[in-house]
């Protein structure tokens, strides 16, 4: 298995950046606690309050899928319907 890094940038619609952070908030703690997670940290744009990115290492492709499935991240999706302006995911891979 090789290590897979997610790179996950979401930018809030201005008028529910507070409900976006808050919801992003929650997913760290359990994240955090799931198998295969190596890192999971939420940071914030310094110049633009509505852009959050995820960065996150996971011991494998595989762990990383069944995380997205998981009822912690269907809540939130639930909870930011429309919230959520725009939202890329890049899966990476380390090479040096």
């Amino acid at each position: 298995m090789s290590k897979l890094t997610i790179v996950a940038s979401i930018r809030a619609n201005p008028d529910q950046i507070d409900l976006v952070k808050a919801e992003l908030e929650k997913l760290v703690p359990i994240t955090r606690g799931e198998k295969g997670c190596l890192q999971y940290d939420l940071h914030r744009d310094n110049s633009d309050p509505a852009h959050f990115m995820f960065y996150e290492n996971w011991e494998s492709r595989e762990l990383w899928q069944t995380h997205m499935s998981a009822p912690h991240l269907a809540a939130y999706m639930q909870a930011t319907e429309g919230a959520v302006a725009e939202f890329i995911l890049n899966e990476m891979t380390h090479i040096s």
